[in-house]
């Protein structure tokens, strides 16, 4: 007869704990815990002369953050107490730690995200350790990461082991393909032009962490280049540098509907136009300087400069909601500079940086350009965003995510808040380009239908997955995920001066969203396959003045 499978694994355990018991004194205490896989314990390697475990093979103990070197055996007396039970739980001394599988990566970067250290009291029930894993899985450098304990040397004692299984760090960031609708060089709409854009970047270069990547997005007439350096731990401090070059060819749509354009150079110069259009280059630098502030957030301030030469009608109007007003371009004609000091904060540990399945990430943005610091443009722009995983019983994914941004004083249009960044159903701007002409779909027939960029954007949504597929060769796993979402955008117009023409709650500017589709996390990055920007296309029945 047979044995059922059930079976075979039971007898598989019996024979590893029997193993186990046999290696282990009953003097001795043996932790029966790990950290992102089946519990179970890492026993130390043979024992060499007179009874002692030799040293870690070299590379296995690593070196602190800032340098300091960490220990092979703890200093601490002969008579290290044994463990002992209170409400936090078993409690050792930690001896080491060791790392394991990172054959790539050096040792101090991955050390970088354990907070531990040779002496410390450690907790086996300590929340932080599940943290760390999240941690390292939020690098990108690994596709696994397990944390476990094995005996010390001596008795109370222990040895963390970090074990990784590292995943190719030259990824494809974002790799972009589609239709827009966009204007033709006279100002006349087309319905269908396309577009793409390439982000790729070595996240480990050398096993240092260093990140190097370029950019680079395309469409009819606009062209938009990135290159960009991130040096972590810089000559062994805690200290981040990086910098970025940048250049755009770029075009802006403006107006809803019944646009004049005045152009002195023809015979009439007045010219009716589907839309008016403002073309611009530019072109700068960004260095920035971070630190960390503790695991998993770090300070970043910026600095960028940058200049910008654009070209614009001479003036242009519209009809906004029953009345004609004339059209802010946001742009200075000819020649300007842009000069700005951007810090983002930036804490956020979650567990896997494509398909994160639990954490959360939390991101502030702050953007101050004035005269004093040599800009032609004087505003203040503040971001935030706050995103929740949950990972369900039955295994599924829920997100929960906000966002809400602000935008004071007089900036160049490609720093306002677009409707095609906060909607699913348009194309997402690539590199500060602009594809689409289109403003929202307006699904409540509100005054969303007069905004296409504001000064006030606000979005509300929840998305849920269903992981399809797990692997470990070139496809690492790929989910099919639905979301909706509420967002609202505006100008301070809005608030002070909305449209004639709306009535009641249509004089608020907010509109709905959704997406579906299938994400795959492969070695060579992510991919996001959306069909919501087909359905954008179809033509939505909202209301109006």
């Amino acid at each position: 007869m047979g044995c059922s499978l059930q079976e075979v694994r039971f007898v598989r355990f019996l024979v590893a704990l029997l193993l186990a018991s046999t290696v282990t004194r009953a003097d001795e205490p043996r932790p029966v815990q790990t950290w992102g896989g089946k519990p179970g314990v890492v026993e130390p390697p043979p024992a060499g002369k007179d009874g002692v475990p030799p040293e870690p093979p070299p590379g296995t103990v690593g070196t602190a953050i800032g340098g300091s070197t960490v220990a092979s055996h703890t200093e601490a007396q002969d008579d290290i107490p044994p463990p002992h039970a209170s409400r936090a739980g078993l409690r050792y001394v930690l001896e080491n730690v060791e790392v394991r599988g990172n054959t790539s990566t050096l040792t101090r970067v991955v050390l970088r995200h354990v907070p531990y250290r040779a002496g410390d009291s450690l907790d086996v029930d300590d929340p932080n350790l599940e943290l760390v894993r999240f941690r390292l899985l939020g690098t990108g450098y690994f596709r696994a990461a397990q944390l476990s304990l094995r005996k010390g040397t001596k008795r109370g004692s222990v040895v963390l082991v970090v074990e990784v299984v590292e995943r190719n760090t030259i990824v494809i960031n974002e790799l972009s393909l589609g239709v827009a609708s966009d204007v033709d060089p006279s100002g006349k709409a087309r319905p269908l032009t396309a577009f793409g854009g390439l982000d790729v970047s070595e996240n480990n270069l050398a096993g240092t962490g260093t990140i190097l990547g370029v950019a680079m997005a395309v469409a009819d007439q606009q062209v938009g280049l990135r290159t960009r350096v991130f040096v972590p731990q810089i000559f062994g401090s805690e200290w981040i540098v990086g910098g970025e070059l940048l250049f755009n060819a770029a075009r802006e749509f403006y107006g809803y509907q019944g646009v004049l354009v005045t152009d002195p150079t023809q015979k009439d110069p007045t010219l009716k136009q589907d839309f008016a259009i403002a073309s611009y280059k530019r072109y700068g630098v960004r260095l920035s300087l971070g630190r960390e502030l503790s695991a998993g957030t770090n300070l970043f301030v910026d600095y960028r400069l940058e200049g910008i030469d654009a070209q614009m009608p001479t003036a242009a109007s519209q009809i906004r909601g029953l009345d004609r007003e004339p059209i802010d371009f946001h742009l200075q004609r000819g020649t300007s500079v842009l000069s700005g000091l951007p810090p983002p904060l930036v804490p956020a540990p979650h567990d896997e940086p494509f398909l994160t399945q639990r954490g959360w990430y939390l991101w502030l943005s702050t953007d101050a350009s004035f005269a004093p610091i040599g800009s032609d443009y004087k505003f203040f722009k503040v971001q935030a965003r706050a995103s929740r995983w949950v990972r369900l019983p039955w295994k599924h994914v829920l997100k929960l995510e906000a966002f809400g941004g602000a935008l004071f004083g007089n900036a160049p249009v490609f720093e306002r808040f677009y409707v095609s960044d906060l909607t699913d159903l348009l194309p997402d701007r690539l590199l500060d380009l602009s594809f689409d002409r289109r403003t929202a779909p307006n699904f409540f027939g509100d005054a969303i239908a007069q905004v296409r960029t504001g000064e006030y954007a606000a979005r509300l949504s929840a998305e849920y997955r269903v992981p399809i597929y797990r692997g470990t060769k070139a496809i690492y796993g790929a989910d099919l995920f639905g979301s909706v979402g509420l967002y609202g955008l505006a100008t301070s117009r809005e608030f002070t001066d909305p449209a004639r023409g709306y009535t009641d709650f249509a004089k608020v500017p907010i509109d709905f969203t959704f997406n579906f589709g299938l994400r795959v996390d492969t070695a060579l990055g992510g991919v996001n396959l959306g069909l919501s920007t087909l359905f954008g296309f179809l033509p939505v029945k909202g209301g109006g003045p």
